[in-house]
């Protein structure tokens, strides 16, 4: 069986998949993405972006306005005793649904010339500095370099036994769109019992409503509507936004296994890139730019290493492996830490308190989960 050969194969076709090989085709490289799922669809997540990645889109031609993204300015944090917090984003962002950027991206990705396979990946060889990728249907393809941009979990973290895959994760994510009553302008984070829901809108007037909480505390309730009833709707702004609006969707979308446990930027000689390669909490509402900000960092390092003739492959894996660490190692931590706390029911009452004492602590502690502005 003959292979079709290209320069780079992008596994997965979400945000870090599109926007590398947009940029890595406005360089004139011959680029597959491999992807398991057709376009437009809707996937599990917070919605929210920070404008930190704004300059790299228009970099790449691409505008999330053009395509009814809101511009979000400000930030609204509650606890599961209804205590509240208001500020400024530091930077602000854009909310817009994975559906809708998605699809566009990919529209975009496939008038640079990007080739779009729907299939699944079942293994990746690494042969003679060359990849051999095989597919679920049978197909071959060869690559000088390949990303892994598949996700959170995929069958590809099984076949190279990645060290997050072999433990449990107990964290189920719901998300579900609604029409309704809720600012442009605002990003809100409603904290309950055992989680917390992001709130947002996006393009069409809808409402993002995407919550995460433990498998633990979701399974004693008999289904997603007791699990809110009797959980979710302990905060009054929670329940004021489900209970006085319409949902878009006839039933919520979930995710179970959500694992925010350390991964590899490189596996298997891979260059791994948006949650394949780390998941920073959704609490801190910015795995979709991190996702686009990985891209970046591999396309740019990628185009060097196709270019420079002389740069080892050992090379551009330490190189990116550093900048990823460099880049988003910190805001993992402080992600991580943030969460830890807000899990504690008795201790995010008393840190609400502190935050609306010292409201100057606010920007600051965004700021440590959010970069600056992409140099392009």
């Amino acid at each position: 069986m003959t292979s079709q050969q290209f320069d780079v194969i992008i596994v997965g076709g979400g945000l870090a998949g599109l926007t590398s090989a947009i940029h890595l085709a406005k360089h004139q490289f011959r680029v597959l993405i491999i992807e398991k799922n057709s376009y437009p669809k809707h996937k599990v997540c917070g919605e929210y972006v920070s404008n930190e990645v704004l300059p790299y889109l228009n970099y790449l031609g691409f505008d999330p306005f053009e395509f009814g993204a809101q511009r979000i300015s400000d930030f609204e944090l509650t606890t599961h005793n209804n205590k509240a917090m208001k500020a400024k984003l530091p930077l602000g962002g854009f909310g817009i649904s994975r559906y809708e950027m998605d699809f566009r991206l990919y529209r975009q990705a496939v008038q640079h010339g990007v080739s779009v396979v729907e299939d699944t990946v079942v293994d990746v060889l690494f042969i003679d500095d060359m990849f051999q990728v095989q597919t679920k249907k049978g197909q071959s393809f060869t690559s000088k370099i390949t990303i892994g941009a598949f996700g959170k979990r995929s069958n590809l973290d099984l076949k190279f036994q990645r060290e997050f895959i072999s433990k449990k994760s107990p964290y189920l994510g719901v998300k579900i769109h609604v029409s309704g009553d809720f600012p442009k302008n605002k990003v809100a984070l409603h904290n309950f019992k055992g989680g917390y829901c992001g709130v947002s809108k996006v393009e069409k007037e809808h409402i993002n409503l995407c919550y995460i909480t433990s498998y633990a505390a979701f399974k004693t309730y008999k289904d997603i509507d007791d699990f809110q009833d009797k959980v979710l709707f302990k905060n009054r702004a929670l329940k004021e936004v489900f209970q006085h609006s319409n949902p878009e969707f006839e039933q919520p979308l979930t995710i179970s296994q959500i694992s925010f446990a350390t991964k590899k930027p490189i596996e298997n000689h891979m260059i791994m890139c948006g949650d394949s390669a780390g998941m920073i909490h959704p609490l801190c509402g910015n795995g979709m730019a991190m996702a686009i900000r990985s891209a970046h960092l591999a396309s740019n390092l990628i185009i060097d290493y196709l270019q420079n003739k002389k740069q080892t492959r050992a090379e551009l894996e330490r190189k990116y492996a550093t900048a990823w660490k460099r880049t988003f190692s910190f805001r993992l931590k402080v992600g991580h830490s943030i969460a830890y706390l807000f899990r504690q029911d008795w201790l995010a009452p008393k840190l609400l308190l502190v935050l609306r004492g010292m409201p100057f602590l606010i920007p600051s502690i965004i700021r440590m989960t959010h970069g600056k502005p992409i140099q392009v």
